[in-house]
């Protein structure tokens, strides 16, 4: 089994691709999963270019892995956090996808009612909190939920994902710190893709292992290959037993890629098609899964059925995201203060 590395005692951790052994189900869950999210934003995708979505749009194909990975090892009451790449963390938390599509296009049975947009949309009921479009805002914030956990004692950790350009902020390393004096019960999850918006991680972090960032104030970290599921799983159990029996935060980086770029509006230009499609030939999740479960002697017509399934789950929440009516000009003025 993986050792977490104890920064404060200097031992630097290696990168796992430890599998955590997922059973049949549990693999075939998580290839469905990864392939609702990589299909629901290319749908997303497509309706960006026909005009149907507007403002930001940012899409987490390629990186489907993380979030379902780590999904597979949380319980009910856990709280998920994230940076404005977010519709695949929606997706694996359960949220609705017509919702999170109707959000996408404005519409009033989205799950903010069509004033969020791709970047702010949230979900009590399944402790999604959000979305956020200011870069590195959402870890402060996911420090604060995993500070009302321990506060209750209730047992619940809060993961709190982040970007590889996000990584450098200021208050990162301040909630790194409380954090780590308060021994909060938070899993920080650094996606690292590569690319932070246009800018390759080496040219904008002097750190070349990012796990160790939290080293300062001894959380402990694991790197992990992003693009296997299965050590994402492996990677999030070891975090998510050492959160819930109180020994603090731990920091996770995800080495992974997204194939698209950083937003709709990037055309991508400072990499090589090569590189990329080198990724997706060799790297990408998804087949990978498929790989493994041919292990288990899936055959072609279960994995056509998962295929399909998710082919109408996309198809239907694209076509309420068009016909949903638009939001009332009165929800103009809700959600804006509220009295106590």
């Amino acid at each position: 089994m993986a050792q977490a590395a104890d920064g404060r005692k200097g031992r630097k951790p290696r990168l796992t691709n430890e599998p955590a052994g997922l059973d049949r189900d549990t693999l075939l869950r998580a290839y469905r999963d990864m392939l609702l999210i990589r299909r629901f934003e290319e749908k997303a995708g497509q309706l960006y270019g026909m005009g149907l979505i507007g403002g930001f749009c940012h899409l987490y194909i390629g990186q489907e892995a993380v979030v379902v990975g780590i999904q597979l090892a949380l319980k009910p009451g856990d709280q998920v956090i994230t940076s404005y790449r977010d519709h695949g963390h929606m997706l694996a938390t359960g949220m609705q996808a017509r919702g999170v599509m109707a959000e996408l296009t404005g519409r009033e049975g989205g799950y903010s009612r069509g004033k969020g947009g791709s970047m702010h949309m949230f979900s009590k009921e399944k402790a999604f909190f959000g979305g956020h479009g200011i870069v590195g805002a959402q870890v402060s914030l996911g420090t604060g939920l995993a500070f009302s956990n321990a506060y209750r004692s209730n047992d619940h950790v809060s993961v709190t994902y982040f970007g590889d350009g996000a990584s450098n902020q200021g208050q990162v390393f301040e909630s790194f710190n409380l954090a780590a004096l308060l021994k909060l019960p938070c899993i920080y999850v650094i996606e690292n893709n590569k690319y932070g918006m246009g800018t390759s991680v080496e040219r904008s972090t002097a750190s070349r292992d990012l796990s160790q960032n939290g080293s300062p104030w001894g959380i402990a970290s694991l790197q992990v290959d992003g693009m296997d599921v299965d050590a994402v799983k492996h990677a999030a159990d070891i975090a998510v037993a050492h959160c819930r029996a109180g020994k603090g935060p731990f920091l996770l980086e995800m080495k992974t890629y997204r194939y698209r770029g950083h937003s709709m509006s990037d055309p991508g230009r400072y990499r090589s098609r090569e590189e990329i499609q080198k990724m997706r030939s060799e790297r990408d999740c998804i087949e990978g899964a498929r790989h493994k479960l041919a292990a288990f002697d899936v055959d072609e017509a279960e994995i056509k059925r998962i295929d399909d399934e998710v082919k109408r789950i996309v198809q239907d929440s694209a076509d309420f995201a068009q016909t949903s009516p638009e939001p009332d000009p009165a929800e103009l003025w809700t959600d804006i203060l509220k009295e106590a």
